[in-house]
C-alpha cells in the first residue's frame, strides 16, 4: 500500500477566495492557486480541482495502458492522452463526464488490438474505478 498526500489551504467565502494546493508527497511541482472562477469560468493562470483530476485520470490511464500492451508483448513506444473533465452546476455542482482521448505508437499492432487494450485499460485504471458509476467515461483511441 501507498499513501500520497496533497494540501490545500483555503482562505474567504467561495466567489472571491482562493486556495493553494500544495504536492507534499513529492514536491515536485510548486504549490497552486485554486479559485472558484478558474472551475467555474476561466482558468487566469489558476487550476482547478477538475484539471487536477485530468492530469491524474490521463497518468493513470497511460500506465495502465503501456502495462497491459507490455505484458501482452506490445510494448509501446508512445502514448500520448488526454483527459476532459467537464464540470457542471446544473442541478448541483459535479464533475458529469471525462473524455479521455489515447494516442499510441505500438508496432505491429492493429487497430482492433490497440482499440480493445485501451477499452480495458479505461475499466482498469484505479482513476477509472475510482469515478466508475459516477461519470460518464468516454474513450476515443487511435494509432498513430
Amino acid at each position: 500500500m501507498t499513501d500520497r498526500k496533497a494540501t490545500n489551504v483555503w482562505e474567504g467565502d467561495l466567489r472571491s477566495g482562493q486556495g493553494t494546493t500544495s504536492f507534499d508527497s513529492s514536491g515536485v511541482i510548486d504549490p497552486v492557486q485554486v479559485t472558484w472562477a478558474a472551475r467555474s469560468e476561466e482558468p487566469g493562470g489558476k487550476t482547478s480541482p477538475e484539471e487536477l483530476i485530468a492530469a491524474a485520470h490521463a497518468s493513470c490511464y497511460n500506465m495502465a495502458l503501456s502495462g497491459a500492451l507490455a505484458k501482452a508483448g506490445n510494448a509501446p513506444e508512445r502514448l500520448e492522452t488526454s483527459a476532459v473533465v467537464t464540470f457542471s452546476t446544473e442541478g448541483g455542482a459535479h464533475i458529469s463526464k471525462v473524455a479521455l482521448t489515447v494516442r499510441g505508437t505500438v508496432p505491429g499492432m492493429s487497430k482492433e488490438d490497440f482499440t480493445a487494450a485501451a477499452e480495458g485499460a479505461k475499466d482498469g485504471c484505479p482513476v477509472s474505478k475510482a469515478l466508475a458509476g459516477n461519470v460518464d467515461l468516454t474513450l476515443e483511441a487511435a494509432l498513430s
